[in-house]
């Protein structure tokens, strides 16, 4: 099976530098940051093999416009594909608390 390349957008980048600032500085939680960020990481890069595994999104910021998201712990990656060169573009990765 032949892998796709990941592209992390400038934005995506942006918020997983916030991401972990806001888990260091404000919730003064540094190892927590930094396996938060790993954890991130790991499932955006895991993307190269299986970029379809993530649902249509269908609301919010992106939807209909044939960007997937993927869920992990409290926050969403949103990616497109790019079936053309192979590639994987992560747009953005958003704080998403759950409303039960």
């Amino acid at each position: 099976m032949s892998k796709y390349s990941v592209k992390l957008l400038p934005k995506a980048n942006r918020d997983l530098d916030e991401i972990y600032r806001y888990i260091k500085d404000e919730i003064k939680l540094i190892e927590t940051a930094k396996q938060m960020i790993d954890l991130l990481q790991e499932a955006i890069l895991g993307l190269d093999e299986m970029p379809y595994r993530g649902a249509i999104r269908k609301t919010g910021t992106f939807s209909n416009k044939g960007y997937r998201q993927i869920f992990l712990k409290n926050f969403t990656i949103i990616y497109r594909i790019d079936e053309d060169n192979r590639m994987v573009i992560v747009a953005t990765v958003r704080y998403t608390p759950s409303n039960f």
